[in-house]
């Protein structure tokens, strides 16, 4: 893979090993001396500095990672491979790692290998579009060609400005099964969508390649490809702009999206131009849900084939209690302004099993109080899911999403996950909460159960490509219900830290949660311990909304709760989409 830019050192995912952060000083003052060797190139200085930073400290991630991309660049691809294989093996949640060693195994020649670990990596970040561009590369070069083709379908779903490229390796592998006229469509894409491209002189040669062999077919003729460095993209905008000029217009971004939302929820219908259908059909990480399951659904609402019917989650607390003894009579419904034509279902929700996903916030402005954080995060895991249908999966974010454990019942691989996060980077927290709430949604299950999305942060993003407006919207639409954890201290004073706190409290009430706000480290444990109760205390109620329509239009929701003549807090979502009433819609 000649020229190809393996080493994603420069321009990391922003995703560094716990186990470097207790790297000895003399071992860290190595590394560093190798570093910037390496980034001037000087190879040979740079793995004398580097092996002696890994002979100090073994367990140094990045030194073994900084040292295997040195041998990469020598052509000693032996070592290098065993270099990459040695971080993965001691941190098996960073994807620049496995990215590495995918890229040493290209260069070996070990395509098969090489996929697996770009293919791990892609799975870790998975919305990394680097990363699938290389794992189109590696696909195609292991001549799995189907695979090649649907990873470059993937990208362009999606928002995938400076990734164009991967239009070259979908039209190799359309080549490559001699489908001509899908191959040109490829590179007229490609010439399209980025005409600057690295890649934009390889397409045109590859386009008269194709013309010459529709004239002239010869079966064992293929396409002349090979990989380009990508471009660096040079800063603009306000990174360039000094720290405080750049926070100031952070603060003003996040507080007209905060503004935006508020007033779109006192009228849902107003003002948006997002239908259920359009939210739906952006980039998802995944499938949608899986058409020969169960209609019934159960992160907030639903609807059946044969007859409408809403099913909805709800909390209720007593002056801040959980309340867990309501019964039907003690609940009150209305759906568009009017009660139901007929409630058919209520049950307490500790009787369904937890689809729970937790989002962790491991940006630089969590550094201080993260050891902290993550011990809470396990203990309140251990806490919640007490039944061995209970399923978890954990993210952690910065600059990207990384999906450190999937969907698991296993308490063991949970806190091995959160235990291998460590802070560094920016903050894509919508992009955070989108994934994970696309990835709650998505999930086919066999009966109801509860979707529950948990995310601890401060409320800051800097770093998204989706909106807060936008996250919301999947959270609803996908009936993910959002519970807040905010990580700002009550001393932090600053406009940045109240928007993000302010952000949070919006985005659990819109979704039908509730935000919590410890205020210190010290409290964090009380306020996940006061989740607990809540997520434990929730009700399903089902019921047929009166003079239901299947037109698309805003319901609003709104559920009122008393006992022993008290009236009780709830906490549900405030409305939704009717279906579409067309052929094969069961589910708006």
């Amino acid at each position: 893979m000649k020229n190809q830019k393996c080493s994603r050192l420069e321009d990391s995912s922003g995703s560094v090993s716990n186990l470097d952060l207790r790297a000895p000083r003399k071992a860290q003052q190595e590394y560093d001396k190798g570093y910037q060797l390496l980034m001037r190139r000087n190879l040979p200085g740079a793995v004398e500095h580097l092996t002696t930073a890994a002979s100090i400290y073994p367990s140094f991630v990045a030194a073994h990672n900084a040292l295997g991309s040195a041998y990469l660049r020598l052509g000693q691809n032996d070592q290098a491979r065993g270099e990459f294989a040695r971080a993965v093996s001691l941190d098996d949640h960073l994807p620049d790692s496995y990215l590495n060693l995918g890229c040493a195994e290209l260069a070996l020649q070990h395509f098969a290998a090489a996929q697996e670990s770009i293919q791990r990596a892609s799975a870790i970040a998975p919305l990394d579009l680097d990363l699938l561009t290389t794992l189109a590369y590696g696909q195609f070069m292991n001549h799995d060609y189907g695979a090649a083709i649907a990873t470059a379908q993937q990208v362009h779903d999606r928002d995938h400005e400076g990734a164009a490229m991967v239009h070259l390796y979908a039209a190799a592998a359309w080549q490559a099964q001699d489908n001509l006229s899908q191959a040109q469509q490829e590179l007229e894409t490609l010439l399209q969508e980025d005409p600057k491209s690295p890649a934009t002189e390889q397409a045109r040669q590859m386009m008269e390649q194709l013309k010459e062999k529709q004239q002239h077919p010869d079966p064992a003729a293929g396409l002349n490809i090979s990989s380009i460095e990508p471009a660096s993209a040079a800063p603009s905008g306000p990174a360039q702009l000094p720290e405080h000029v750049r926070k100031l217009m952070q603060e003003a971004k996040e507080n007209a999206q905060i503004a935006e939302v508020e007033a779109e929820s006192k009228c849902p219908a107003c003002g948006t131009t997002e239908s259920p259908a359009s939210v739906n059909a952006a980039v998802r990480p995944g499938s949608g849900p899986n058409p020969g399951a169960p209609e019934i659904k159960d992160g907030g609402l639903t609807f059946r084939v044969s007859t409408d019917e809403v099913a909805l989650f709800f909390a209720a607390t007593d002056h801040g209690r959980p309340v867990t003894s309501l019964t039907s009579a003690d609940v009150g419904i209305r759906d568009d302004r009017m009660p139901p034509a007929a409630v058919t279902g209520f049950r307490n929700q500790s009787q369904l099993p937890l689809r729970l996903g937790l989002v962790i916030d491991t940006s630089e402005s969590v550094t201080g109080r993260f050891k902290f954080e993550q011990d809470a995060a396990i203990n309140f895991l251990q806490t919640v899911m007490t039944s061995q249908k209970d399923l978890a999966f954990v993210i952690g974010f910065a600059n990207s999403v990384l999906l450190v454990q999937d969907f698991t019942g296993d308490q063991k691989l949970i806190s091995h996950a959160v235990n291998q996060l460590a802070p560094a980077g920016g903050t894509a927290l919508w992009d955070a909460v989108t994934f994970a709430a696309d990835r709650l949604a998505h999930r086919a299950e066999a009966q109801p159960v509860a979707r529950i999305l948990v995310v601890i942060s401060d409320g800051q993003d800097n770093s998204s490509h989706v909106t807060f407006r936008q996250a919301i919207n999947r959270a609803q639409h996908g009936e993910v219900v959002v519970y807040t954890v905010s990580t700002r201290e009550a001393s932090d004073m600053l406009a940045d830290s109240l928007a993000g706190e302010h952000a949070l409290k919006t985005l659990a009430e819109l979704t039908g949660g509730a935000a919590f706000a410890p205020g210190s480290v010290d409290r964090l444990n009380k306020s996940l311990g006061a989740l607990q109760q809540v997520l434990r205390s929730r009700y399903l109620v089902s019921y047929k909304p009166a003079r239901f329509e299947r037109n698309g239009q805003y319901r609003a929701i709104d559920i009122t709760a008393e006992k022993d003549g008290r009236k009780l807090r709830v906490y549900a979502r405030k409305g939704y989409f009717a279906a579409v009433n067309s052929p094969g819609n069961d589910h708006y």
